[in-house]
């Protein structure tokens, strides 16, 4: 079956060599998003110190922004936030993020509400507190 990889001129750019999505059939798989802004290397609400530690980090801000890279990969993809059908949540502390994740994904999937799967990891691979992974239909 052919596949066609999606890089997003929108989104923020991958941190490896990895599309952002990709298309099969009628499915788009998106690769791991991350709440970076476009452009840089900022990340909204987290403080590093002078050799890139995590001093804080405020995980509503992370939401949002993650969140919105989804939609923006998912857009330019030809699919929209209502077609998601599972989402993969990756966050670096349960216990302190999940209920206020929670909320603010209960916001944004009042409508639509795909599959979910939450996971605590030990670290991601830039200084994020919050990672997506989805599948969509086209």
């Amino acid at each position: 079956m052919k596949t066609t990889k999606i890089i997003s001129k929108k989104a923020p750019a991958p941190v490896g060599a990895y599309p952002h999505a990709r298309r099969t059939g009628n499915l788009l798989f998106l690769s791991g998003i991350g709440p970076r802004v476009k452009g840089s290397s900022k990340i909204p609400g987290v403080e590093l110190d002078s050799i890139g530690n995590i001093i804080s980090y405020n995980i509503e801000e992370q939401c949002h922004s993650v969140f919105k890279n989804v939609r923006t990969v998912l857009e330019e993809a030809g699919s929209c936030w209502e077609n998601l059908v599972d989402v993969t949540v990756f966050l670096t502390n349960i216990k302190k993020d999940f209920k206020t994740y929670n909320r603010i994904y209960a916001e944004y999937f009042k409508d639509n509400q795909p599959c979910r799967t939450t996971v605590e990891v030990n670290r991601l691979p830039t200084p994020i507190a919050i990672e997506l992974k989805c599948v969509a239909v086209v």
